[in-house]
């Protein structure tokens, strides 16, 4: 029932984009499903966000149709096959067609280039490639982050003791070789050999590294971590391409990697795990620092700050800040505090619902959207309701601030906790939460954020959130606001 329910909505979904021969490529994310186009309009806005399964659409580098976490892993694989069922149906007539085609094709390349131009700046996309490297990490550290989380239930309670090591060594196998997975989606996403990549990155979590002694210092195993990985495996992707170019074709095959490898493994023995470990020591020092000392103003800073950062797709630059500190410390202190800018989002649209009261269209969205929001993907209620309203999305990081600063606050006072994975967010973090407080506090030190969030949201929207001119203009029966906004980008840290 379930695959019939997704074939159905991939089904419902690919005219709606134009079909199987307007469709370039096609990927998922989290939330997302990516679809390249040739021929932009050739796409039904307003007919796709009126089916039941889509919480939205964005445009960004690709065209992006919202489904929600899950939801969207079931439907890209009958999405893919629909459109390859499309396409050898239509290859014995794709010859008559050709001239069409290809103008259909010099159109959409237009449309796509303008819509590049307006958001690939330099910054973001770099961003976007670091994010291409870490996203994909997400499901295993979803994963593992709960296992984690179950263990130590379990081993506080004194419950099962014979089942505590197996889910110990289920739940940190992955993280202990992170590095390798790093490296491997780092050379991928810059052009060279991934396996190379892999290969490099995997000296840094080798026990063997202990017995170096580089400098009268010896090394640590792990020492650098995700971020000596990276930078590791994007060494060897320059000097693989220096081979390329230099080495005879006939001994391609056997010198290029045996000096991709030799040399990357060296520059990262003698240089770049030391350097990275200082890099990473600092960020978790930094992070340990601000939240202990800022307090409260830090969190009301890193929660009321999300949102724009989101909008201009700079929180991606967190992804490796996240995952460093989830290698060092078991957690991120970070995200419960980021994960304050949905509860804001939340608080803002439910107060958009009741001064609105006959705006029919935008209250049927707002009901749409708020279980995907209470659960942490506000796609929906950001591009649907309060960035276009404009007001709504001041006030709704007003309450992402206001529930920042009561975590940051507990924090100061010495209730440190963080998640053990990035993704999720709002009441889908509550199973990923660990510190040193005791699950029950940290459960309610979180949850009285989120509440903050939502009132304080509420409250600023309420009576902040519109002029007189807005309640007049929209407080009748409109059409949807359009879900459709520029610029932006998917939200790999934090899902607000």
């Amino acid at each position: 029932m379930s695959t019939d329910k997704n074939r159905a909505t991939a089904a419902a979904i690919l005219p709606l984009v134009g079909g199987p021969d307007n469709i370039s490529s096609i990927a998922h994310c989290m939330t997302r499903l990516r679809i390249a186009l040739h021929d932009r309009s050739l796409v039904d806005d307003a007919a796709l966000r009126a089916l039941p399964a889509v919480l939205g659409v964005v445009e960004d580098d690709t065209y992006q149709i919202v489904l929600g976490p899950g939801t969207v892993a079931r439907v890209t694989p009958e999405f893919e096959a629909l459109v390859e069922q499309g396409r050898r149906a239509a290859r014995p007539a794709r010859a008559a067609v050709a001239v069409t085609a290809g103008e259909l094709a010099a159109q959409g390349a237009a449309l796509k280039q303008a819509q590049k131009a307006r958001n690939s700046t330099p910054v973001k996309l770099f961003l976007r490639r670091i994010a291409n490297i870490f996203v994909p990490l997400i499901p295993a550290l979803i994963g593992c982050g709960i296992i984690a989380g179950l263990n130590g239930v379990l081993l506080n309670t004194g419950r099962l003791p014979a089942v505590v090591p197996a889910l110990a060594a289920i739940a940190s196998g992955f993280m202990s070789l992170i590095a390798v997975f790093v490296g491997y989606n780092t050379a991928k996403e810059f052009g060279g050999t991934p396996i190379l990549g892999g290969a490099v990155a995997a000296i840094i979590v080798f026990p063997g590294v202990a017995k170096i002694d580089a400098f009268g210092r010896h090394l640590s195993p792990g020492q650098g971590g995700v971020l000596g990985a990276l930078a590791a495996a994007f060494l060897a992707v320059h000097v693989e391409r220096l081979c390329r170019r230099r080495v005879p074709e006939s001994v391609d095959a056997l010198i290029t990697p045996t000096l991709t490898v030799l040399v990357s493994g060296l520059a990262t023995i003698f240089g770049l795990m030391f350097l990275a470990g200082a890099v990473s020591t600092a960020i978790g020092s930094f992070a340990t620092w601000l939240l202990s000392t800022g307090g409260a103003f830090a969190g009301l800073v890193l929660g009321g700050l999300f949102l724009p950062l989101v909008m201009l797709g700079l929180h991606q630059a967190l992804i490796p800040i996240h995952t460093t500190l989830i290698e060092q410390s078991g957690h991120t202190s970070l995200l419960p505090i980021l994960a304050m800018a949905g509860a804001g989002q939340v608080g803002a649209a439910l107060a958009v619902y009741c001064r609105l009261p006959r705006n029919r269209s935008l209250r049927t969205t707002i009901r749409s959207a708020l279980p995907a929001g209470f659960l942490g993907v506000g796609e929906p209620l950001i591009y649907g309701v309060s960035l276009p309203l404009g007001r709504p999305f001041v006030t709704a990081c007003v309450g992402g601030a206001a529930g920042g600063a009561f975590v940051g606050l507990c924090n100061h006072l010495g209730i440190a906790f963080g998640a053990t994975a990035i993704g999720p967010s709002g009441w889908a973090l509550f199973p990923l939460l660990d510190g040193s407080s005791g699950l029950g506090t940290n459960l309610a030190v979180y949850a009285g954020g989120l509440l903050a969030g939502y009132l304080v949201g509420f409250a600023a929207t309420w009576f902040f959130g519109f002029t007189r001119q807005m309640l007049t203009d929209l407080n009748a029966d409109h059409e949807p606001i359009p879900a459709t906004v520029q610029p932006a980008t998917e939200p790999a840290v934090a899902k607000i």
